[in-house]
């Protein structure tokens, strides 16, 4: 049996009509960047985040980056964020000049702890005069980037308290996460000063290319997300602040719209999907094999992602029987090439490297069936149980 790690022609098989009628739309108009397409999305967007304004960029790259422009973060700055993550996140801190601070997860969520970063704030800074100065580095800490990974949201309710604590800008990384919920309703997103959201074709919404989309509660953030996203000109050709190009197009935006009213369906297979696979899991009964920690609220689970013994083994074998997988993620951030002037020791952050030497996200589209699920399962089984 085939068991691909995401299957997009089975989504795009059931809304063809639709998106290519919308397609067909935006061909017609000739209006291809911004405009109105792109405004009804970040509408849609923004009230399905519960949040008051969506800002359409060209990417979740540039959404993290164009946040922490818009925050005024830059040399001499710092950014305490996860190793654990996706490379931008960290990327674009390293882009404006800043500095990454790498503070480690916890062990069964994968989400940056609230614990290490009270403990970096609390042991490795001193406040003078409302400014958080990291000892070692002169630095200043400016701003906090927890990642909501694989669709499950970071501890916020410990989170935000110490950033306000210590003055810091929060921009939630919620490339993976949109819609996903506190117990109370609040979604990702909309907690910090800025939310960041990928519209990567992988994504639970996913677009034909790259897209993105920030959005914000606060207005006067937002217009400068707006200004900044071309080339910070307001009006056309006047520029008082320097920003880039990270307009949406109009073609992604329509086709993203569409997608937009299948998302909670989608989302509700993909949960029905997880619980199948928790069951599977529990009665196989493999000692070797610890399934994903679920916390209250919304998960709307981006990814499965199984901690295995022997995890390459298993990929490999996995492989051969047809099974797709994927790492997220082999190396932490603290230890990749470009990050070695930080001089950050991988035993600082072990629980990501312990992650790192043992995760594995398992197919959890919504189009995948009860048969195909039992045959991951089985084939997981056979490898350790020969």
């Amino acid at each position: 049996m085939n068991v691909p790690l995401l299957d997009l022609k089975a989504q795009y098989a059931a809304i063809r009509t639709e998106v290519e009628a919308v397609i067909a739309e935006v061909c017609e108009s000739q209006h291809f960047v911004l405009g109105p397409h792109v405004e009804r999305l970040e509408a849609e967007v923004a009230a399905y985040s519960r949040c008051a304004h969506g800002i359409g960029v060209s990417s979740g790259t540039d959404a993290l980056l164009v946040a922490l422009m818009a925050l005024g973060i830059g040399p001499g700055d710092e950014v305490i964020t996860t190793p654990f993550t996706f490379f931008a996140t960290a990327g674009v801190v390293a882009r404006l000049g800043a500095r990454p601070i790498f503070c480690d997860i916890e062990p069964d969520t994968y989400n940056l702890s609230a614990e290490k970063v009270a403990a970096f704030l609390e042991g490795a800074c001193e406040r003078r005069g409302g400014v958080v100065r990291n000892r070692r580095t002169g630095g200043t800490v400016k701003a906090l980037m927890p990642v909501h990974l694989f669709g499950q949201m970071a501890d916020m309710d410990r989170l935000m308290p110490i950033a306000r604590e210590y003055g810091l800008a929060v921009v939630e990384d919620a490339a993976q996460a949109i819609g996903s919920e506190l117990p109370d309703g609040r979604r990702a997103g909309s907690l910090g000063d800025i939310g960041c959201f990928s519209f990567f074709p992988s994504k639970n919404l996913g677009a034909f290319g790259d897209g993105g989309m920030c959005v914000a509660n606060d207005a006067e953030l937002a217009e400068k997300l707006r200004v900044l996203r071309v080339h910070g000109g307001k009006p056309k050709y006047y520029h008082a602040v320097i920003g880039g190009n990270f307009r949406l197009d109009a073609l992604q935006a329509a086709i993203l719209s569409v997608k937009l009213r299948y998302l909670d369906g989608w989302t509700e297979k993909r949960q029905r999907n997880a619980r199948r696979y928790d069951e599977l899991f529990r009665e196989a009964a493999l000692s070797e094999v610890e399934t994903p920690v679920v916390r209250a609220g919304r998960h709307i689970f981006n990814q499965y992602v199984i901690r295995a013994k022997d995890r390459d083994g298993l990929r490999r074998y996995l492989g051969e029987q047809g099974v797709g997988t994927e790492i997220y993620y082999p190396v932490p951030l603290h230890m990749q090439k470009c990050f070695a002037y930080l001089e950050v020791a991988p035993g600082e952050c072990p629980e990501s490297v312990r992650a790192a030497e043992s995760v594995l996200a398992l197919p959890i589209y919504p189009e995948l069936t009860e048969e195909q699920q039992q045959y991951v399962v089985d084939t997981i089984t056979r490898f350790y149980r020969g």
